[in-house]
């Protein structure tokens, strides 16, 4: 795993700096660019925001929940799953800020908080996730480390487009195509994986994190069930979580699907390993609240632990950086994403199917 030392902080109040103006020029690319960052206090803690966004998210998931109570059993629900999946989403990038240690450095208070907003209020187990998406950001893109590029129902390279199996590679030939629709199951996917991690999870965490994942889903079908007629409660459900499937898949996607592959044995340094692999999403405060600030995915892989708010002001020095030393550095539209993402997906599923007919 290449870690990412940034060897010693100089800031601008650092009389080393002032007595030797090299000294921010020591170091690894990656150390170089994290002392500016530190000395623009990017890294610095947003107490004020993380209080405001965690408390007015809460509320809106209470909200939720108590509209859902008084519109009662009708169709109208509908609406309330579309309103509620896209809260439980927003309950979920704050995990996963957490997880990152962006609210606070504490990993304690980190943790459970962690556990509050996944196992317990949307279902997701903090845990597993964690220990997923931190090998993510150690190996982006690379095959045979990173979890979220070996994926059974798609395939993102070569050797994923040969299997085995007949069905499977049929269905790999149609991945560009199926692609959205798989992700309407992606929150029951994610629900089956937390549930069969606890039994891996460390005893003094599994109690708890089981307790809590219990509590939601038995506080949801509880309130699905007693509020709604049989045929509704599965309307709903199918509705809330297809729909937050969808939301949370179409704010991952864009980070890192169609950038570069890197094989197993890839040395490419942190620096730009982080950078190649990662693809910014152009766009306002309305792009940052719907994908949770990943949109600023180059800027997050390089700086994990960033608060939220600093990546956008972050960005520019980091696009900056980059192009002072020739890293290539990929920003789009959304929808320019989610294209280059699609044609990948095409180009490996029609590069596999002539590669099967050349070889008959």
């Amino acid at each position: 795993m290449i870690s990412p030392q940034a060897g010693t902080v100089v800031t601008a109040a650092d009389p080393r700096a002032a007595a030797d103006p090299s000294a921010s020029l020591r170091g690894s690319l990656y150390a170089q660019l994290s002392r500016q960052v530190r000395q623009a206090g990017l890294m610095d803690r947003r107490g004020g925001y993380y209080a405001r966004k965690i408390a007015v998210t809460v509320l809106a998931l209470a909200a939720g929940w108590a509209v859902f109570v008084v519109v009662g059993d009708s169709w109208w629900q509908l609406g309330v799953a579309v309103g509620l999946a896209v809260v439980f989403a927003q309950v979920g990038f704050l995990g996963h800020d957490a997880g990152h240690r962006q609210i606070t450095a504490s990993r304690q208070a980190s943790y459970v908080l962690g556990v509050l907003l996944g196992n317990l209020c949307i279902g997701l187990s903090y845990g597993w996730w964690v220990d997923k998406h931190n090998r993510h950001h150690a190996h982006p893109n690379t095959e045979g480390a990173d979890p979220d590029i070996m994926i059974s129902v798609l395939a993102l390279t070569a050797t994923q487009a040969a299997a085995p199996r007949a069905v499977t590679r049929l269905m790999f030939r149609c991945q560009a195509y199926l692609f959205f629709p798989l992700l309407l199951g992606e929150a029951i996917s994610i629900h089956v994986a937390s549930i069969r991690a606890l039994g891996h999870r460390a005893p003094r965490y599994r109690l708890a994190e089981t307790a809590l994942l219990a509590t939601h889903l038995a506080g949801y079908l509880a309130a699905v069930l007693l509020v709604l007629s049989p045929l509704r409660a599965v309307v709903f459900i199918l509705v809330q979580q297809g729909l937050l499937g969808l939301y949370l898949g179409c704010s991952f996607a864009p980070n890192h699907k169609g950038m570069p592959v890197l094989p197993p044995a890839d040395r490419t340094d942190f620096l730009r390993r982080q950078v190649l692999t990662s693809r910014n999403v152009r766009g306002g405060w309305l792009t940052d609240l719907a994908l949770g600030g990943l949109n600023y995915q180059i800027e997050h892989h390089l700086f994990p632990s960033m608060p939220r708010p600093s990546l956008r002001h972050a960005q520019t020095l980091v696009r900056a950086f980059c192009q002072q030393h020739g890293v290539p550095y990929c920003q789009t539209s959304l929808a320019g994403s989610y294209a280059q993402a699609l044609r990948h997906l095409n180009t490996v599923a029609r590069a596999q199917t002539a590669s099967q007919a050349a070889g008959q």
